[in-house]
């Protein structure tokens, strides 16, 4: 049967057929990581945006819709300040550590897996998705172990160890409650907090939360939504692809410093330990998951093992 004249134009409306374009570029992308699990960090000033926490829910539950399985891992230390802030409570920082006292921990605790959380599995629910959210504590997922950092004073250069509190890194996984939560067709959200051996509740970064799960998972990706476009050269231009051997190199020539380096090491870790590849993209930017997920042009600075 013949196309009736308005049906032929919008078939042939520019806009229309971009969009098709689109699909057509994406198939093959679609097709390598259907089943596979993608770990997300996502944190920064990204949360604090209606706008850009609504396009990265929706952009979670296309990923599910599309037969892969996103683990969300989210931060919270501007909202864990403003409460202490509020509270009258101050906080100190070591290497980008908060030092956590016992109130300070059960003040982190009380933000990153009640109201952050929650909000997070709200703004999903509301672009179709099904999420639950836990924490390290739930289900047995993550058991801590206590962080110490060594120091130099400045004028003596005598090392110093620095007791940083309820402060704790991942050092086992039980990726079960994670592998329940996708069969079931839902999304898991996770609170970086988590159980030591000793009984205690420690405050865990979220991108070394992200990173040790990626591993334990074996996650095609791991993603860490930060404030920037990635790592940089130092003529300012984003540095797509790296390995460890040269993230080596350009931290040794002072191109990498600063807080880029932990996360960098967040994702050297996880790709030595079992993650296929890692990513550092900017999450200010709509889409740019997406961008860098199902184009050939990718949107920030790709890590592999090399």
């Amino acid at each position: 049967m013949a196309l009736k004249p308005e049906r032929m134009s919008e078939t042939h409306d520019p806009a229309m057929l971009a969009k098709a374009e689109t699909l057509v570029e994406a198939l093959p992308y679609l097709q390598r990581y259907a089943g596979r699990t993608f770990v997300v960090k996502y944190g920064g000033h990204a949360m604090g945006d209606p706008e850009l926490a609504r396009d990265f829910a929706e952009d979670v539950v296309l990923l599910k819709a599309v037969g892969i399985n996103p683990v969300v891992v989210h931060g919270g230390g501007p909202q864990i300040g403003n409460m202490l802030r509020k509270l009258g409570v101050e906080s100190r920082f070591v290497d980008g550590l908060r030092v956590t006292d016992k109130a300070t921990a059960e003040v982190a605790e009380m933000v990153l897996s009640g109201a952050i959380n929650k909000e997070l599995v709200g703004w999903i629910a509301g672009a179709g998705g099904k999420a639950i959210g836990i924490s390290g504590k739930d289900g047995g997922l993550v058991t801590a172990k206590k962080v110490t950092r060594t120091t130099r004073d400045p004028d003596s250069q005598i090392e110093q160890v620095v007791d940083l509190g309820f402060v704790g890194e991942p050092e086992r996984v039980d990726t079960s409650v994670i592998e329940t939560i996708c069969a079931a067709g839902m999304i898991p959200v996770i609170a970086p907090i988590a159980p030591g051996a000793d009984g205690e509740t420690y405050n865990v970064n979220a991108d070394t939360m992200a990173g040790a799960l990626a591993a334990a998972l074996g996650a095609s990706r791991l993603f860490l939504l930060t404030d920037v476009a990635g790592v940089l050269g130092k003529d300012g231009a984003l540095l797509t692809d790296l390995t460890p051997a040269a993230i080596a190199a350009l931290q040794a020539d002072g191109t990498i410093s600063g807080g880029m380096i932990p996360k960098l090491e967040t994702c050297i870790h996880a790709v030595e330990a079992g993650c296929e590849a890692a990513v550092i993209l900017d999450g200010r930017v709509p889409h740019a998951m997406l961008i860098e997920i199902f184009t050939s042009q990718g949107a920030g600075t790709l890590i592999r093992a090399g």
